[in-house]
């Protein structure tokens, strides 16, 4: 233990004799933990906003997409979800307590105009259930209601950023405003909810289901969403399956083919694009660890430099009775530390810059260093200066005493 303490405080010695050279040698190290937090921290800052925009969705709920998998896609198959869906899951599966068709007929290019005055909004055909199922409800006015829809009035709900963007000014309710060559007229404004992931959550506007269909044209089937609560969390499963059953039928599929839609809860959701996020960190970690190699190459060249430097040091060590192994362990330690030091600081610039690009990037919700990250990128220094400070060690402590004692 004593050997240990004293190999140790020989190297934070001839590290700090040699500050610029050791901040030099580290470079390598601190730049490559640095990209490998500061890529990790922000992907999975991106996934915890994603899990957590999911979780406020409620265990309960449910959605159904059409889906099509990318080798029938390159097949030029498609698959929709239409109203004949949603009537059957409607009246054939029991323990749903809100069922909600979505009609996305303008995705962020939906062309919206006032007095002059225009914007781009995501425009979509909902039910009055929609504010129930989700966090998009008024605060002003009213949502859509039964009568609304079924008499294809041309009335609108809109977000915070549309009020805004088209000068609407503190009470716009009863102003009209034109989608589509048609006028709607303002009845409610939707629950202020900011930005996520880059993508403002205020600038969408819901307009009755049934005008959103006509819109479209009477000889059209549009796909949809279908959003629905169910009664009970424990038949959660049941229920899915039941979904299945019913669409598939509705479908025609047959025995063996590939469902052409996805039954997805808000925590499958969550789960799918966390894994996506993981494996991203994984493999980006993964790149930029290549810079961790080239650091410890640097570290060893260095430290057969100062081997070469401290020859007739380690001559007078063994000439005073230090052994093979308290040589080899001193050069190691060092090379060990000075890697650790590196790891240290880049950790903590990394994490500083993925603060920084959250602050400056708006799409980047938070910046989030896993304990995994920081024990892989330790260990991963530690592991490259023993590695990369084996052969320094070894071949100071393979010097003859008295051939180091002459060197000049």
């Amino acid at each position: 233990m004593s050997n240990f303490l004293e190999s140790l405080r020989a190297a934070f010695t001839a590290i700090f004799a040699h500050k610029l050279r050791s901040v030099l040698t580290t470079l390598g190290i601190i730049i490559g933990v640095m990209s490998v937090i500061a890529v990790v921290s922000l992907l999975q800052g991106f996934s915890l906003a994603l899990s957590a925009n999911f979780r406020g969705m409620g265990s309960n709920t449910v959605f159904v997409n059409a889906y099509v998998s990318r080798n029938d896609q390159l097949a030029g198959k498609t698959a929709k979800i239409t109203t004949e869906d949603l009537l059957a899951i409607q009246h054939e599966v029991p323990g749903i307590s809100r069922i909600t068709p979505v009609l996305i007929i303008a995705f962020l290019n939906g062309q919206v105009q006032y007095q002059g005055q225009s914007t781009y909004s995501l425009i979509a055909g909902t039910t009055y259930t929609h504010a129930e199922n989700t966090e998009f409800y008024p605060v002003r006015g009213r949502y859509i209601t039964p009568s609304d829809d079924f008499a294809h009035r041309r009335v609108a709900v809109v977000g915070a950023s549309v009020v805004k963007d088209l000068q609407l000014g503190d009470n716009p309710e009863g102003r009209f405003i034109q989608m589509f060559g048609q006028w709607f007229k303002v009845v409610g404004v939707l629950k202020e909810l900011g930005s996520f992931l880059g993508f403002d959550q205020d600038s969408r506007i819901y307009i009755p289901f049934g005008t959103a269909h006509s819109l479209l044209g009477g000889a059209t089937n549009p796909s949809i969403q279908i959003d629905m609560d169910v009664n009970d969390v424990k038949q959660l499963d049941e229920i899915k399956g039941r979904i299945t059953t019913v669409l598939r039928r509705q479908h025609g599929l047959k025995p063996g083919q590939d469902d052409d839609f996805k039954v997805q809860t808000a925590a499958q959701l969550a789960d799918s694009i966390n894994q996506i996020f993981n494996a991203a960190s994984v493999i980006l970690g993964g790149i930029v660890s290549i810079a961790l190699l080239v650091g410890g190459i640097g570290i060893m060249n260095i430290m057969l430099v100062s081997v070469t430097e401290r020859t007739r040091e380690i001559g007078i060590l063994k000439s005073l009775g230090a052994r093979r192994s308290d040589i080899l362990l001193q050069f190691l330690i060092e090379a060990v530390t000075l890697s650790l030091l590196g790891g240290l600081i880049g950790l903590a610039l990394g994490y500083g810059i993925g603060l920084m690009v959250v602050k400056l990037v708006p799409a980047f919700e938070g910046a989030y260093v896993p304990l995994w990250t920081v024990a892989l990128a330790m260990g991963f220094s530690m592991g490259v200066g023993i590695i990369f400070g084996i052969a320094p060690a070894a071949k100071a402590a393979a010097l003859d005493p008295i051939d180091a004692l002459r060197y000049e």
